[in-house]
């Protein structure tokens, strides 16, 4: 008899899916060499607030992941969880083999970035250059203060 298999009629639900429900848990099979592990994490990771993951390793390169509701919960809900942890794991992995392809450029980036931090003039240096220069001459008159432009006299306070 195969696990999982019972004798007589089967009184757990039936998923629609093919995951297998508990009376508040779902577990599947999830394969290593179609999911990589650090995609399985990230999608566990993204699932903590809605339910308790639990992950476990029954064969080589096979996580099974066990996923339990929080509260009472129908097989249809546990059904649906399942379907979209399943779904996370496919946006996981893509994020994963696009941040891979794109390593190097991310590295290339970050080195210029850094070269050109390093190269830039200190604080110390702008204020030497600012003083080192000489002010020419004022055509708007932006130096004069306004009382002196208009004519106006400043009225004492009360």
């Amino acid at each position: 008899m195969a696990p999982g298999e019972q004798d007589g009629p089967s009184e757990a639900p039936e998923s629609r899916l093919g995951f297998s429900l508990g009376r508040d848990h779902v577990s599947f099979d999830v394969d290593e060499t179609v999911y990589p592990l650090e995609a399985i994490y990230g999608g566990s990771y993204l699932f903590v607030d809605r339910c308790f993951v639990f992950l476990s390793r029954p064969s080589p390169r096979v996580v099974n992941v066990r996923l339990t509701s929080r509260g009472p919960a129908m097989p249809a809900e546990l059904d649906a969880l399942a379907g979209e942890f399943l779904n996370e794991l496919l946006s996981q992995v893509t994020r994963l083999r696009l941040s891979q392809a794109t390593a190097r450029i991310r590295e290339y980036y970050t080195a210029a970035a850094l070269r050109a931090a390093a190269s830039a003039p200190s604080v110390d240096d702008l204020l030497a250059e600012l003083d080192s220069e000489e002010l020419g001459d004022d055509p708007l008159e932006i130096q004069v203060p306004w009382e002196e432009k208009s004519g106006e006299k400043e009225t004492e306070p009360k």
